[in-house]
């Protein structure tokens, strides 16, 4: 984790936030669940709300610890957010190994502004140390993020940005968990353009309906 934050000491421009996400999974079978997710995340620099999401993501167990999903996210922008308003789709693989979970997410970005549709690729890496017997665990994770194309509307191809978090996750109940953690944002600056790293504190709360155990990936 420290090789992956080193090269955010050379960034320009910080912000400080505040990101919330909760999601239910609902099984509609042993092999298929539901997730509902909603998010909000807050800044200084763009002064206060300036993201929200809201969707539904179905996923399939294939296989013991792997799971295939397809979803829809509608993204809405507030404040000092100049970005347009997106509707994504996206189809990811989910694989969990012991105290390993990983990733592998494709997006499709749809933009009012342009008719182009933007993808991006990011996968994810998290490990868990657990800690006690109800289930707390000390985790990180990496999220890259990687754009294959550019469009008229704004997205510009290449390596666009990295996530990594380090944090705490609880066991209110048994069906719920609560990740607590400190995540860094850094997303090189391009065409002569600024780095930018983003300070932030992270709450996602999942729960579990019935007790299905579903690996706790932050978006």
């Amino acid at each position: 984790m420290l090789l992956l934050v080193a090269p955010t000491a050379r960034a320009q421009q910080e912000d400080e936030q505040l990101w919330l996400q909760a999601n239910t999974n609902v099984p509609l079978s042993d092999e298929v669940r539901v997730t509902l997710e909603q998010i909000a995340r807050f800044s200084d620099r763009q002064e206060g709300l300036y993201q929200t999401e809201f969707g539904a993501l179905f996923s399939y167990r294939v296989a013991r610890g792997v799971e295939i999903g397809a979803g829809y996210r509608k993204v809405g922008t507030h404040n000092r957010n100049s970005a347009a308003n997106e509707d994504r789709l996206r189809q990811q693989m989910v694989a969990t190994f012991g105290r390993f979970s990983s990733r592998f997410r494709i997006d499709e970005r749809f933009n009012p502004r342009g008719g182009e549709i933007g993808f991006r690729i990011r996968p994810l890496l998290r490990y868990n140390h657990r800690i006690d017997r109800r289930g707390t665990a000390l985790f990180v994770s990496h999220e890259s993020f990687y754009l294959p194309n550019g469009t008229r509307w704004g997205q510009r191809r290449g390596y666009e940005r990295m996530r990594n978090i380090v944090g705490i996750m609880l066991r209110p109940g048994g069906d719920t968990s609560l990740d607590i953690g400190y995540l860094n944002q850094f997303r090189p600056g391009r065409d002569g353009g600024r780095d930018q790293m983003d300070h932030a504190l992270t709450l996602q709360l999942t729960i579990n309906l019935h007790r299905q155990e579903v690996a706790p990936l932050h978006d």
